[in-house]
Parts: structure tokens; C-alpha cells; sequence
């Protein structure tokens, strides 16, 4: 059978044999694009779900902030403008004007935006007219924090922007859910806040993009509830379903909590159970790696993004549900000893001196995170010269875990060999080479799955 797997900027062909089962991570049925986009927007504040709407909810005195998606999240279109125009609108009929407002963008540890990016992400008008109103948030600088202590139930620090602590009412515009991995509290609990507080569900472990009983979001949800008993008043939310990357198929306004549960029954019934994809599991699973991540934005990939948080985090899903427990892995993958110094800077530094000793992500933590963490020159470059965070570098290496249930992985087709070597991954020169090595180790009767991975889209 003929199978086209994404690989580099495009697509690679590949021949495998004809018991190969092809097993999907994509939406069972799409979402139809909005035909108004405005319109949807304007319609879901004028019936928010869960609370009053904005012009109900403010005085003409009252300070607002707007907080929106950063560039990471797959949302290419114009959703952020239509909605923080709309919300002005509903702020103005309150009297309430746009000299009172701040937009602020909540990138959390990822970088910071360039005045031309933020321009990309909303539009020319909005950053002409917000001026030094309009920042990206920065989880070091501590003039911008604000410590809300911890949660009664388990303990969890709860740190956030002072923008939304000294604000009246703080709007967030969310714009896409991925499966059940974003949205809800996680986008203020960790675009807006700081390592004290995302380290809580940022680990190895804590990571999930599950619709139900999703370990990650139950605790951004006590600490959502935490943050605002301790304010006084509630986040007002605007939640969005995407039919494709530039545009949006629903949209949807209220409480953080109402929205997410609106948003989640949508996805419910798209996404089946991931281990409904494979009844039996496989011995040998195949996809392609391309040269795209969330965090090589305007920016470009590097060998753990490729291989790690690529290879086994976003597209490694199905390893988890459709990989028998010593399974071997075949990705296809262009990857090369390429670097961005000015984006990634502390990527480089993990690739050398935490993955030359060890492949366990657990002991990678323990050993090397709070000197990433605290590293002068990487946070420095974090706060004024549009780095990730230094601890992201550490965060990529998380989806490593899986390598407790992968026998082995071989990637083919790297334009780097050494590359995938440094992991102790094996090589081969194609998909072909490397799925007959795989049915020799693994005997006569194994069981090949071929993962139809959905679009990663690189670039605004």
C-alpha cells in the first residue's frame, strides 16, 4: 500500500505492505467555517453563558483587560481583532472607553512577540491605538506578579498578572481548543502566570489533552476558582472552535467554566477514545515528522523539537493507545543539526549537557530543572530579546516517557544521521528499510499501523 506521510515542508511516499492498518488522531467530522464571523462573536456576548453581559458587568470608571492567545496555539485567523473589537464595543455602551483598557498577550514562558508580530497576531489598527497599552506578559519581571497564595485543597501556588489582579473585569480571548488540551482555566493559570505555578502541571506526567476526567485541567480548574475568590469577581471568557486554522466554526462566551464545558461537548462528539483507533495494538507504528512545531512560530525547528516534543509528544499520541508495550517506532523526519540561538537559546545547552547523560525525563527534572529555571542569561534573553523561557527547554523533553512503552524507534530519512543517533534512536535511508528491520525484530505476524496524523500548521 501507498501511503504519504508529512515530512519536512511536504510530503514523503512511502510503500508499505498491504496488511498495514491505517489508523487515524483526527476528528471523526469537521466543523463548518463561519460565514459571519462578526456576527457569531457579537451574538455569544449578547447571551454569555454563566454571567451578565460585559456592559452589565462594568461602570464607566472601570479598569478592563484584554488578554488574548499568543502565537502557539494553531489560530492563524482573524478571530482575536473581531472579538477584542466587539468586546470594546460592549465595554463603550457601559461607558467605559478604550483609553481604560490594556490588551496584554499571554504567552506564558513561551517568547514574547515582536511589535511586528503582535501586528500579525491582531492588527495594525489595534497596535497603533493601544500603543504602550498593548504588552506581552513576562513571568519574571515581579513589578508584574501578583502572589494570590495557595489553594485550600492541595496546596497549589497560584501566581498571576497584576493586569488581571488590579483589573475590574479581565476578558481572555481563546482562540482554538486542541482536543482537550487547551482552554478553560489553563489559559489564564498559565498564559498569565508564572514557573512557581505552571511547574504544578507541567510535568512528565502532567501534561493531557483528554476531553474527560482530564487530570491536568482539574487542577488549573482549583486554581481558577482560587483566583477568583481571592479577587472578588469572576474572569469573563471568550472560548473558539475552529473548522481549520484560519477559521473559526464556533464561538462561544461566559464563565471560564460554562464555556470549556460548551466547548468540550462539541468535542466530544468528534474525537472518539484515541485506543478506539486501534482495537488491537500494533508492534510497529509509522508516521511523518514535519518541519513545523507550535514553538518554531516565526521562528524555526530544532532536533528536540523534531524528534521529542514533535515526534513523541503532539504526534505521539497513538503510541500510548495503539502501541503494543515494546512496540518499535518509525518516524519519517528531515530533521538537522540546526539551531535557533535567538528563539531557543537554552535548547542547544539541555541537547548537550542533560541528553548526553540520560534519556528519562523524570531524571532530567530532578537534576536539571531549577538550575534552567533560574539561569540568568537565558531568563534575560527571555525578557528582552523574544527567547523562550530557559525551562521550556527542559519542558520539551517530557514526552521522552514514552519511550517506557517504545522497544525502539528508528527514524528515517533524517538529513542529519548523527542527529537521531544522539538520542540512541536508530537510522535508516527510508520508511521501506526501516519497517522490514522492524518486522524482522519483531517476527513473523507483526502488526504495522500507519498514524494519518492531522495538518501542524507552521506559520501565520
Amino acid at each position: 500500500m501507498k501511503v504519504e506521510l508529512p515530512y519536512a515542508d511536504g510530503m514523503l511516499t512511502a510503500t508499505l505492505p498491504s496488511e498495514a492498518r491505517r489508523l487515524s488522531s483526527e476528528a471523526e467530522r469537521g466543523l463548518e467555517p463561519l460565514v459571519d464571523l462578526r456576527g457569531a462573536v457579537e451574538a455569544a456576548l449578547a447571551a454569555p453563558l454563566g454571567r451578565p453581559r460585559i456592559r452589565d458587568l462594568v461602570t464607566p470608571g472601570a479598569r478592563v483587560t484584554i488578554a488574548f492567545d499568543d502565537h502557539t496555539t494553531g489560530s492563524f485567523g482573524p478571530i482575536r481583532p473581531v472579538a477584542i473589537r466587539a468586546v470594546l464595543a460592549e465595554l463603550a455602551e457601559a461607558g467605559v472607553s478604550a483609553a481604560q483598557v490594556r490588551l496584554v498577550c499571554a504567552n506564558a514562558l513561551h517568547r514574547m512577540c515582536r511589535p511586528a508580530e503582535l501586528g500579525r497576531l491582531l492588527d495594525a489598527g489595534l497596535v497603533e491605538e493601544f500603543g504602550a497599552r498593548l504588552s506581552c506578559h513576562d513571568a519574571e519581571d515581579p513589578e508584574q506578579i501578583v502572589d494570590l497564595g495557595t489553594t485550600a485543597d492541595h496546596g497549589y501556588p497560584v501566581e498571576v498578572s497584576r493586569l488581571v489582579a488590579d483589573s475590574d473585569l479581565t476578558v481572555y480571548v481563546n482562540t482554538n481548543y486542541i482536543r482537550g488540551f487547551t482552554g478553560g482555566w489553563k489559559s489564564v493559570c498559565v498564559g498569565l502566570s508564572t514557573w512557581k505555578s505552571i511547574r504544578v502541571t507541567h510535568t512528565p506526567d502532567g501534561m493531557s489533552m483528554s476531553l474527560d476526567r482530564n487530570r491536568m485541567h482539574a487542577i488549573l480548574d482549583e486554581m481558577g476558582h482560587h483566583l477568583e475568590a481571592r479577587l472578588g469577581r469572576r474572569i469573563f471568557k471568550i472560548d473558539t472552535l475552529l473548522a481549520g486554522p484560519r477559521e473559526a466554526a464556533q464561538v462561544l462566551a461566559g464563565g471560564v467554566d460554562e464555556t470549556r464545558r460548551a466547548a468540550l461537548a462539541v468535542q466530544a462528539q468528534r474525537f472518539p477514545p484515541r485506543r478506539a483507533a486501534a482495537p488491537e495494538p500494533c508492534d510497529i507504528l509509522v508516521y511523518g515528522v514535519p518541519d513545523s512545531s507550535p514553538y518554531a512560530i516565526w521562528a524555526s525547528v530544532n532536533p528536540i523539537l523534531t524528534l521529542i516534543s514533535m515526534g513523541l509528544g503532539y504526534l505521539g499520541g497513538m503510541i500510548d493507545a495503539a502501541g503494543k508495550p515494546g512496540c518499535t517506532v518509525v518516524m519519517a523526519a528531515a530533521v538537522r543539526d540546526a539551531w535557533d540561538r535567538v528563539h531557543h537559546p537554552s535548547y542547544p545547552e539541555v541537547w548537550e549537557r542533560a541528553l548526553t547523560r540520560t534519556r528519562d525525563p523524570y531524571e532530567i527534572t530532578a537534576r536539571f530543572e531549577d538550575e534552567f529555571a533560574r539561569h540568568a542569561g537565558h531568563i534575560d534573553a527571555y525578557r528582552h530579546r523574544f527567547a523562550f523561557h530557559p525551562i521550556h527547554g527542559i519542558l520539551a523533553t517530557h514526552p521522552l516517557r514514552r519511550l517506557r512503552r517504545v522497544g525502539r524507534v528508528i527514524v528515517a530519512a533524517p538529513r542529519d544521521a548523527h542527529v537521531p543517533r544522539h538520542l540512541g534512536f536508530d537510522v535508516a535511508a527510508s520508511v521501506e528499510e526501516a519497517v522490514d528491520r522492524a518486522r524482522k525484530s519483531h517476527g513473523p505476524g507483526a502488526t504495522i499501523g500507519v498514524v494519518e496524523q492531522p495538518s501542524m500548521p507552521g506559520s501565520l
